[in-house]
């Protein structure tokens, strides 16, 4: 696919909402004291691998679209747009209330959009909330939109708690413990977008483009249901940063400013301290120019981009014509990099 480029797309705000419940790798690594003492594993483990020292989650019965909508709400509230004003809204999350109806359609009815608002879900693991952005703006660039609502809102604690359980039986093997050790790092939040045509945006961030690399060869790397995700990390790593590289040397050549010394700020999508480090190595990054959040709120899926984006905007880590790198990544494996002028 060629790259895509963006004439009149701006995101016009960002809000999320997280979880109050804060649960320390500690704390699980305490619920499994019995099989990591019986497969000879030490204490501190997952956040000696992961750099993940805690991770958030809502209550039992909140669903994806309860949480999408109350971050939904916060970003109407921010901007003021009228909501017979939103003309698409896409929800992204990989967490589901039900195989259907689509956690959009359930969003849009929360929220009491007008009937002319188009609603879907688009799903693409982690990278689905990157994607969305890059669909929506090709709608807005297309004068079939003016304003348009992203949504993502995911809660782990289903899948958590379920490995756990799983891995304190007392026939649980060090191989078990291995395959879903990532799904021990997953976190919970949920985050919404707006964004609109240009000419009516009051807050100047700019979408430039962005540029999208798959290769799905690996694609059963990482293979999730709601209560069972099963990784190889060892080769997620390797494989994925190999993607990440092809994509950024495309970027390179097709966007405009895109290198390490001419980018202010990374937005990446982040799931270990480990990745991090191989990532800043293989494309020579400044490490200091990502904001990561993932040692207190873990891996959060689609959310973690624009999450990481709204909270590098509220601390002030990036300010006004800053040009900044979103960087996604997903089971699949997909990649994608935008380009983005604050």
């Amino acid at each position: 696919m060629k790259p895509m480029l963006f004439k009149n797309v701006a995101i016009e705000a960002v809000a999320c909402a997280l979880p109050t419940t804060i649960i320390t790798s500690a704390e699980i690594e305490s619920q499994l004291s019995a099989t990591l003492d019986r497969i000879g594993i030490k204490p501190g483990i997952i956040e000696g691998l992961s750099g993940i020292r805690e991770r958030r989650f809502w209550d039992i019965d909140q669903q994806a679209s309860d949480v999408a909508t109350l971050a939904a709400e916060n970003v109407l509230e921010q901007t003021g747009v009228p909501r017979e004003a939103i003309g698409c809204l896409i929800s992204t999350s990989v967490s589901k209330d039900y195989i259907e109806p689509s956690v959009a359609s359930l969003v849009h009815g929360n929220l009491k959009l007008a009937d002319h608002c188009i609603n879907y879900d688009l799903g693409n693991a982690c990278l689905g909330f990157v994607n969305a952005m890059a669909s929506m703006g090709m709608m807005i660039d297309a004068g079939l939109v003016d304003y348009g609502l992203i949504v993502d809102g995911e809660n782990s604690r289903e899948v958590v708690e379920a490995t756990i359980q799983r891995l304190r039986r007392p026939d649980a093997k060090a191989e078990a413990f291995r395959d879903q050790f990532a799904t021990l790092t997953l976190g919970s939040g949920a985050v919404a977008m707006i964004l609109c045509h240009r000419r009516l945006s009051t807050s100047g961030h700019v979408v430039n483009g962005s540029v999208t690399r798959a290769a799905t060869r690996h694609s059963r790397l990482c293979l999730g249901q709601r209560d069972r995700m099963t990784a190889d990390a060892s080769k997620v790593l390797i494989f994925g940063v190999e993607l990440a590289k092809k994509t950024w040397d495309l970027a390179s050549i097709s966007l405009n400013r895109w290198s390490d010394a001419q980018i202010n700020a990374y937005i990446p999508h982040q799931v270990s301290r480990r990745n991090m480090d191989v990532l800043n190595d293989k494309l020579g990054l400044t490490p200091e120019k990502h904001h990561l959040n993932f040692p207190t709120l873990g891996n959060i899926g689609p959310a973690a981009v624009p999450i990481t984006l709204g909270q590098a905007a509220e601390s002030g880590r990036i300010r006004a014509g800053d040009h900044v790198a979103l960087m996604g990544i997903g089971s699949g494996l997909n990649c994608s990099m935008m380009s983005v002028t604050w």
